[in-house]
């Protein structure tokens, strides 16, 4: 594969967006102005399953500025129904707490509001099961895991190697329900207007992909995917839960038919997000490894046990990553599930690899202080020369590279194996490392469109998003080396249907398959026009096609370093210095790659430390709805923290040389602090997060 030559590529260029979005000129999704737009405001089940007998709305209908009162008794009838999640209104059933059941669209958001509180909701209540626990006996296997992974693996004979190992480890590690929580809710603004083959519908969406919204919303509506129009220049955030459309979009779909075409806005509160767009679920994860006396591991057993929903089946690859990472010619993973009367959960960034590599590092950690060995040592002597999951060798691993330049930077080589060995005043001080991966693919169906404009510069079309991890200016950077021309030559055209086809900003694969896309467009364009095009000139191509994708495992790779400290008294935890070193393939831009090893790393401390959906099986929801009772960790928290990343660049990778950097950082994040805990303290804590009074008995 032809690599683009490096120019632009790799500076630490500058956010493109940076002046629109200080400024507040950046106009997201609930902001994009439109005229005499109506607002909705929903109506929530009250109770967790059951069904709805009547709805009583003559007092909302009565309201000044009340436009329309949607009921699951009247709401339009949807083409599709087969999406449980957002197949909403289409009859009486209730299967969670806040549940949409109705909706009230009015002249302003008060009115909305006012009026759905005017509502009254009469039910056929019926006994809900909310109760997540490992131990039910109607747990159940899926079909496959999330990416279509098998759900089990065997190789080779764990039960004989376990009990021929030198040493083991078995224990049960747990970890909680988790919210994305992005600084824009989840918001979007629809509108149905006339169009010369059949009605067409525009959507102003706070979306990972405009694309997958518009090729999941159309049929639902029975329409065409080219009379739906999904914009989203500017989106505040998304981690997972805006990478699918959500029953928040369906309802104003079906609230926009009820308003004459005027546009209807509605922004989820921050309080209804947490029944309403995507989580991680709970896990229980067993884990049973064997080894012999020098720490090579003989035997590895990973069992994740997980939280899906009755109205929709999601399945975490919790024990993918325990099939990959470390060397063991005996190896099983399951993964099972607990279908509840609660929300669907779907993805939360690095899905699967963060809540099994913490089960995985924790594990990892507590062999290596049974073996007496050093757990930097423990993880490099169990490395594996290819890839043991497919066979296939790897595009380029590094994880020991990682780990052995962490520690000369980290000043590993101080540690005192002794946990309890290190105080300072009133603090216990402790180290912990834990490993990183998370697969660098690249997914097809992405076209990118480049024209030459009379004025010099060159036009740069794709339908992808930049949900604020710096897509406008890496792909900037990617067209300018791609084209051979500045910077500043390049107007780029991004977040929207009329665009060419673009795949969704998930899974870390972003950059990678949008940027290959532009490189097959600027080779495209300069075969044609060579480097004197006329204005006008215009090419198109899609995302390259990568045979080693076949040939090699791609995966990136890190490590992570932490220093914590364990107030004596009170058992405070206190994350001082936190490092992450990664291979990622070449860096697009070292700005923003930085910034988002960081703002994953931060989200793994927060894993850590404070974030929890607490359910209430009493009535079968969350408790803890905002950020105030949802607790995230803040510049408080952690004093030291940087992310460096190894001069990498991989060949197999893609045009670019390039890697994900969305989610590595936040995967095994939580692990090294759990491992420095335990190291601080002595006491070894195998759930996160880690509260005060785990460590108290201690």
């Amino acid at each position: 594969m032809t690599l683009v030559e490096p120019k632009v590529i790799g500076t630490p260029a500058e956010r493109l967006d940076a002046h629109d979005k200080v400024t507040g000129t950046a106009a997201y999704a609930f902001e994009h102005p439109v005229d005499d737009p109506a607002y909705l405001y929903p109506i929530l089940s009250t109770i967790g399953r059951g069904r709805v007998t009547a709805m009583h709305t003559a007092d909302a209908e009565a309201l000044d500025g009340v436009l329309a009162v949607l009921t699951v008794f009247d709401a339009p009838r949807l083409a599709d129904t087969s999406d449980g999640e957002l197949s909403i209104l289409q009859d009486p059933e209730v299967h969670f707490r806040g549940q949409f059941v109705g909706a009230v669209v009015a002249e302003s958001p008060e009115v909305a509001r006012h009026g759905a509180g005017l509502v009254r909701v009469d039910y056929d209540e019926a006994p809900h099961d909310t109760d997540f626990r490992s131990g039910r006996d109607d747990l159940y296997a899926p079909g496959d895991v999330n990416a279509g992974f098998p759900t089990d693996t065997d190789d080779g004979d764990v039960t004989a190697a376990l009990a021929a190992a030198a040493v083991t480890v078995d224990q049960v590690y747990s970890t909680a329900m988790e919210h994305n929580n992005p600084m824009e809710p989840h918001a979007t603004i629809a509108r149905w207007t006339p169009g010369g083959s059949g009605p067409v519908l525009t959507l102003h969406d706070s979306t990972q992909g405009v694309h997958s919204v518009r090729q999941t919303l159309a049929p639902l509506f029975g329409l065409e995917v080219e009379q739906v129009r999904v914009i989203a220049p500017y989106v505040g955030g998304g981690f997972g839960s805006k990478g699918l459309p959500h029953a928040h979009n369906v309802l104003a779909v079906l609230a926009a038919q009820r308003t004459a075409g005027r546009p209807v806005k509605f922004a989820l509160t921050r309080q209804q997000m947490f029944a309403l767009s995507a989580y991680r679920t709970a896990t229980v994860q067993h884990i049973r490894l064997g080894a012999d006396a020098d720490g090579r591991l003989t035997a590895l057993s990973h069992e994740a046990v997980e939280q899906s929903a009755k109205i929709k089946e999601f399945a975490e690859q919790s024990a993918v990553p325990s099939r990959m990472m470390y060397s063991t010619p005996n190896r099983h993973t399951t993964h099972r599930l607990a279908a509840l009367d609660v929300p669907a959960p779907s993805w939360m960034r690095a899905p699967g690899e963060t809540p099994g590599m913490f089960a995985a590092e924790v594990a990892m950690d507590e062999l290596a202080v049974a073996c007496e060995l050093d757990p930097v040592e423990l993880r490099i002597r169990n490395e594996p020369d290819v890839d043991p999951s497919s066979g296939r060798p790897w595009s380029g691993r590094r994880l020991t590279d990682c780990l052995r330049e962490g520690a000369r930077r980290f000043g590993w080589a101080d540690r005192d194996a002794t946990a309890r060995s290190r105080s300072d005043s009133e603090w216990r001080v402790g180290l912990g490392v834990a490993s990183a991966t998370y697969p660098a693919n690249t997914m097809p169906g992405s076209v990118a469109r480049i024209v030459y404009e009379s004025d010099g510069t060159y036009t740069v079309q794709i339908g992808s998003v930049d949900i604020g991890t710096g897509a406008w200016t890496a792909l900037t950077q990617i067209a300018a080396d791609a084209l051979g021309c500045p910077l500043d030559s390049i107007v780029l055209q991004i977040g929207d249907t009329n665009l060419p086809p673009a795949t969704v900003a998930g899974g870390s694969t972003g950059t990678t398959s949008w940027g290959s896309a532009i490189v097959a467009a600027a080779r495209a364009f300069r075969d044609q026009y060579g480097t004197t095009p006329v204005p006008g000139a215009e090419a198109s191509a899609g995302t390259l096609d990568n045979p080693d994708a076949e040939r090699f495992a791609l995966h990136s790779f890190g490590a992570h370093f932490v220093e914590a400290h364990v107030r004596r008294d009170s058992c405070e935890i206190r994350v001082e210095r936190m490092l992450g070193v990664f291979a990622i393939g070449r860096v697009v831009n070292a700005r923003t790659v930085r910034s988002q090893l960081i703002g994953g790393m931060t989200m793994g401390v927060s894993m850590a430390l404070h974030e929890s959906s607490v359910n209430d099986p009493r009535f079968g929801h969350v408790v803890t709805q905002d950020l105030a009772s949802y607790h995230v960790s803040t510049h408080a928290d952690i004093r030291y923290l940087d992310a460096v990343c190894l001069d990498d660049v991989d060949e197999h990778a893609g045009p670019m040389g390039s890697k994900g950097a969305g989610e590595i950082g936040i995967v095994g994040a939580a692990a090294a602090v759990a491992n420095a805990v335990h190291h601080a303290t002595g006491l070894r804590v195998r759930k996160v997060p880690i509260h005060l009074d785990d460590l108290l008995p201690g």
